[in-house]
């Protein structure tokens, strides 16, 4: 029977998946499979979403490993975390974001769940929506910035809904179209579902100003919408967890009660431990017992529960005085060092010869920035001068190295000088 089952397979016999196509390869993900294979010795990976220091290595934080060497003498069993994860975890990373805002922490109205990282969050908050939510229309739309993270309209596909897009990025001149992005706002159906970026836009590094977030709060509260934030890069985006907050803490002032999906790969570089959190602001106690009852019920057929290990590292950190006085000078450090990247490529140009005006980079914030490059542009730096970038122009500065910065303006104003 064997014998005939390979002489069948070697004769070219179709299988049970014969008819599954093969899928397009993850952006990011072939970027970097490109650069690993590239043998040239001053190629330069700008794609990849994970911080680097100034030798372009990944980076353990100190607060991470003291925390990590503390759990590791506690000697702490392996048992299943809750559904919704470790409820000290849950109460310190509602804190980080809400702290005070609107009482909402103190009289007990925010529902939350771990998850696995951000994207995990933003999943379980799309199903919770396409479970309870009363769109007010039949394909269930959710408004995505754009441009927006190439992950978000795959998720809230996946979830049944219909991501659309509403005006966020003005490329004439590298900033927010703000008057473009209220106008939308305010023409969607009345109680439409709203994606906003809490800080640290990705892909283009854009982000309103504290006055027009204000605006912003005014309009969805009109507009009845429901607010759905990403907040990916609390404290890694400025510097300060209380500054990358405002948004969020802002809107739950004024009375409106967001989503909210909260990520520690960044911030605490716990990439690969998948540690993330998604919070529901409720009208009451009452209310937010039932959603967290919900999220448990989505969560338990998806992955049981979440992982332990990274949720008690950021536990640990969170939890102790000295380690979360360490971790917050460590953000400052990171937030430092891809500030003066983008001060440095912008000196770099100017060095090379580029007289165009560079001064979005240094306007931008965060781990992102929207060069401008067109794609034409993009295919000459990753075939010409070996640098990896995103075909939308977008650049990682934590790829930019005191080493390499020169060499990737050079790159920049040799592809963009005759434009």
């Amino acid at each position: 029977m064997l014998r005939v089952s390979r002489a069948l397979q070697s004769a070219g016999a179709k299988g049970s998946w014969a008819s599954v196509p093969m899928g397009p390869p993850d952006a990011i993900l072939g970027l970097t499979q490109a650069f690993l294979k590239d043998t040239f010795p001053q190629k330069v990976n700008l794609g990849v979403g994970a911080y680097r220091n100034d030798q372009g290595k990944p980076v353990v934080l100190d607060c991470v490993r003291k925390a990590a060497d503390q759990l590791h003498r506690e000697d702490l069993n392996r048992e299943y975390s809750a559904i919704d994860g470790d409820a000290k975890f849950r109460a310190l990373t509602a804190d980080l974001a809400f702290d005070k805002a609107g009482g909402v922490i103190q009289d007990q109205r925010v529902a939350t769940a771990q998850t696995l990282s951000g994207t995990g969050a933003l999943r379980l908050a799309a199903d919770f929506l396409s479970k309870f939510y009363k769109f007010p229309t039949k394909d269930k739309q959710v408004f995505l910035p754009t441009p927006t993270w190439g992950n978000h309209g795959k998720i809230f596909e996946a979830a049944g809904l219909t991501p659309n897009g509403y005006a966020y990025y003005d490329p004439s001149n590298f900033g927010l179209n703000f008057g473009g992005m209220q106008e939308a706002i305010d023409n969607m159906p009345e109680g439409s579902v709203v994606v906003l970026h809490a800080c640290a836009h990705n892909p283009t590094g854009v982000d309103p100003s504290p006055e027009q977030w204000r605006d912003l709060a005014k309009l969805t509260a009109e507009r009845n919408h429901v607010v759905l934030f990403d907040m990916a890069y609390q404290g890694f985006a400025s510097g300060d967890f209380d500054h990358d907050a405002y948004a969020v803490r802002h809107f739950v002032d004024q009375g409106i009660n967001p989503l909210l999906c909260q990520s520690f790969a960044k911030n605490m570089g716990l990439y690969g431990e998948r540690v993330g959190m998604c919070s529901v602001v409720t009208a009451n106690q009452q209310e937010a017992n039932a959603v967290s009852s919900q999220l448990k019920i989505i969560i338990r057929p998806g992955y049981s529960s979440p992982p332990i290990n990274g949720a008690r590292i950021a536990t640990q950190v969170m939890g102790n005085d000295s380690l979360r006085a360490e971790w917050k000078e460590q953000v400052v450090q990171m937030a430092t060092r891809m500030r003066a990247m983008r001060e440095s490529l912008v000196a770099a140009l100017a060095q090379a010869g580029s007289t165009r005006d560079w001064s979005h980079l240094t306007d931008q914030i965060g781990m992102f920035a929207f060069t401008g490059l067109t794609p034409a542009q993009v295919d000459a730096m990753v075939n010409e001068h070996h640098i990896y970038l995103t075909q939308d122009g977008r650049v990682s500065i934590a790829g930019i190295t005191p080493t390499n910065v020169d060499y990737i303006a050079q790159s920049i104003h040799k592809v963009t000088q005759d434009s």
